[in-house]
């Protein structure tokens, strides 16, 4: 089965996570992911529509710091859903903690860990992830800077990057 997952996550990894019973919505795509990002409990994690997940990410559904509490208290347990909203950017290598909600139009910095609920129309950064600036300041500050090749093809934007960062590639 591991194997059988392993590969149907690098053919189709929104496919294979369903399959796993991570509830997906429409419009989202997962990059670079294996079948241990979704941790033991898959069926906990709701993605909305429009979700980007990329690279090294987690979903942690459960606290396992309780095991060597158990002795104390043999039923210890703490586990809880991860719910994730639309318009929803996680960056590489971030971990969503048990019990997050994020909301709607939000952006999760790189290598952020989220602990706690994020609002809709949060940029949130850091560990733990706190929130510091809304998406609409975000637009702002990147639409100044944008070279407006987001709609190029994949082939077509390496031919633009290359194009304007020449001097850059030869070592100039």
């Amino acid at each position: 089965m591991k194997i059988f997952l392993f590969i149907m996550f690098k053919i189709d990894p929104i496919r294979a996570s369903r399959f796993m019973g991570v509830k997906i919505g429409r419009n989202c795509r997962i990059y670079g992911c294996s079948p241990k990002m979704w941790g033991s409990e898959p069926f906990l994690v709701r993605i909305g529509e429009n979700v980007f997940i990329t690279d090294d990410c987690a979903f942690v559904t459960h606290d396992g710091g309780t095991l060597i509490l158990r002795k104390n208290i043999p039923d210890l347990e703490i586990t809880a859903p991860i719910n994730i909203g639309n318009d929803v950017y996680i960056g590489i290598r971030s971990i969503i903690l048990p019990g997050v909600s994020i909301g709607n139009r939000v952006i999760i910095g790189a290598g952020s860990i989220v602990t706690k609920n994020i609002q809709d129309n949060s940029v949130a950064v850091g560990a733990p992830a706190k929130v510091i600036k809304t998406v609409d300041e975000y637009l702002k500050k990147v639409e100044n800077n944008s070279l407006h090749f987001g709609h190029l093809s994949a082939m077509e934007k390496e031919n633009a990057l290359r194009k304007k960062f020449i001097s850059f590639i030869k070592g100039e």
